[in-house]
């Protein structure tokens, strides 16, 4: 059986096409759309016309693919941006008639659940207990978990496209603003250090999206279609989240490993992780290249 898993995310639609065979599944296309949902209005909660637009057009552009490749099912999961805004049902509504596309608007803690089960499965060890980080653009997902058990899950309002709007960072940002933002992910965030100082892990996981961004930026190793799992130097990320933190745009723009979508987006990214690895004590970093799609193919097929 040949099945379409659509995450629908607040910066970018990601599709996943996979054939399906006695729970395994081989990934046949992959593909990505930018729609920055959240752009301009996403402290309002509202898909902005330009943002709707970008986002029914990349949906028509999906659904194409789709067709185009027999087949059977199709699962279409929106997230943050979707499911706060207040024109989301007509957002919904637009999909089905324009794309032919069904939408089902997923909880945070669903979302993390199905980022838990994309991730296990390039776990490389069955007993050591990971810190999975999911940073999107309008939610940050948090969980503590092992192979077999999810012990602790939470999706909180932090993610980066959220964060660019609330705190609007000069070019380049300037320290106050820094600390302006460690504050408030201080306090945002509590639960997430009371959980890692219960379950002792230091042992953090970035779930793909721009955590991809730090293995292409490190340069000792490119994402691939045939490598889901990589090993990131805590200095050499600590050299490279350093010299993005404190760049211009114009400098951004000439980074290698850097793609144009994450340019406006990637110094909150490394502030959400450089805080997590601080305040959690971290001493191990992995990339996952895996998240909700791989997730929602195991849980559903």
């Amino acid at each position: 059986m040949r099945v379409a898993v659509l995450d629908l995310g607040t910066n970018t639609f990601h599709l996943l096409i996979a054939e399906v065979q006695n729970k395994q599944y081989t990934p046949i296309i992959r593909s990505r759309e930018v729609v920055k949902l959240g752009e301009d209005t996403i402290s309002n909660n509202l898909i902005s016309e330009k943002a709707f637009e970008r986002g029914i057009a990349a949906l028509k552009k999906l659904s194409n693919i789709i067709s185009a490749h027999q087949v059977s099912i199709i699962k279409a999961f929106a997230t943050s941006a979707i499911r706060e805004a207040t024109n989301k049902n007509a957002f919904i509504l637009e999909a089905k008639r324009q794309a032919g596309i069904d939408i089902e608007i997923i909880s945070g803690e669903q979302e993390a659940q199905f980022i838990y089960y994309g991730n296990k499965m390039t776990f490389p060890s069955e007993k050591e207990t990971y810190l999975i980080m999911d940073i999107g653009g309008g939610s940050t997902e948090f969980i503590i978990a092992n192979s077999s058990t999810l012990f602790w899950k939470q999706s909180f309002k932090l993610g980066v496209a959220r964060l660019l709007a609330l705190f609007n960072p000069e070019n380049p940002i300037e320290e106050s603003t820094l600390q302006r933002i460690r504050d408030f992910l201080k306090k945002e965030l509590q639960p997430l250090f009371d959980e890692v100082k219960k379950h002792q892990t230091f042992h953090l996981v970035g779930s793909a999206g721009g955590f991809e961004s730090v293995v292409d930026m490190l340069g000792q190793e490119t994402i691939s279609d045939t490598k889901n799992w990589y090993e990131i130097s805590i200095p050499k990320y600590r050299y490279i989240s350093n010299k993005t933190i404190h760049s211009t745009m114009a400098e951004r723009e000439q980074m290698q490993g850097l793609i144009p979508m994450r340019r406006d987006m990637i110094v909150l990214s490394y502030l959400l992780i450089d805080f997590v690895l601080d305040a959690c004590g971290v001493k191990k970093i992995s990339v996952s290249t895996h998240s909700l799609k791989e997730g929602a193919l195991t849980l559903f097929f």
